[in-house]
């Protein structure tokens, strides 16, 4: 196991098959710097490369994140094609590990955006979640005009985006943004230690493959995707699943 970066306001910890990232700015809420955004994308990177079952993202000091810090984004504007946030959102798409967000405190602009991306999101009761950007005369971001009317319906998308106002982890529950809600902090570490562990111990090969599976949009008919199922299952059984195999 490795110790998190100490006192960096983006610090990633191993254990094991497991990376946390955890976002470590409190005073400011967790706000995101370009800065921060970097090492976010070079965390999720490095997690793919390392062959990482899970990847966790989580924030300290009672809040997953208010957004991005506009004031470092007014001062150091993401211009070009690749600056820090865009190859964050881009890993976080584009990530093979298991995907687990744990929340507790508020989830603001793309602390909410990137929920969608993840595979599971386990929840505090005192976590809101907000999606704020058309009230700061901008647009959402990371895909989420695409994938939140997929999850919730797109008036209900429309809903939340338009008015950008606050809704509870009770609400994000029942839309199916947050997998669980728990009573408090340490039930959350609780769970998430437990719901890792557990995913950690199962087939690699396997696990990334489902969520490959779950994630492909490119054969949206039942008969793409028994193809493409019949392939993935070949592959599978070309190569015997024990806990901890890597696909590559």
């Amino acid at each position: 196991m490795t110790a998190p970066t100490g006192g960096k306001p983006a610090e990633v910890e191993t254990d094991g098959d497991v990376v946390t990232i955890r976002l470590n700015r409190p005073e400011k809420r967790n706000a995101i710097t370009g800065a921060m955004y970097a090492t976010l994308a070079d965390a999720l990177t490095a997690a793919d490369r390392d062959g990482a079952a899970v990847v966790v993202l989580t924030g300290a000091g009672g809040a997953f994140t208010a957004g991005n810090d506009l004031r470092d984004m007014a001062e150091n504007p993401p211009l070009g094609d690749d600056p820090p946030p865009v190859r964050f959102l881009s890993a976080l798409a584009g990530l093979r590990a298991v995907l687990v967000a744990a929340v507790d405190g508020p989830a603001i602009g793309v602390g909410s955006t990137a929920l969608l991306h993840c595979d599971l999101v386990y929840a505090t009761v005192r976590s809101t979640f907000r999606f704020p950007f058309v009230d700061l005369g901008l647009v959402p971001e990371a895909a989420s005009t695409l994938l939140l009317p997929r999850l919730v319906g797109r008036q209900r998308a429309a809903e939340l985006t338009l008015f950008g106002e606050s809704f509870d982890a009770a609400e994000a529950r029942r839309l199916g943004i947050v997998t669980a809600v728990v009573d408090d902090a340490d039930a959350l570490a609780r769970l998430v230690a437990e719901r890792t562990a557990r995913l950690a111990g199962k087939p690699r090969k396997a696990l990334h493959a489902t969520k490959a599976l779950l994630h492909d949009e490119s054969t949206p008919t039942v008969a793409g995707r028994l193809e493409l199922d019949r392939r993935m299952l070949q592959d599978l059984l070309g190569s015997p699943p024990t806990p901890g195999t890597h696909l590559n």
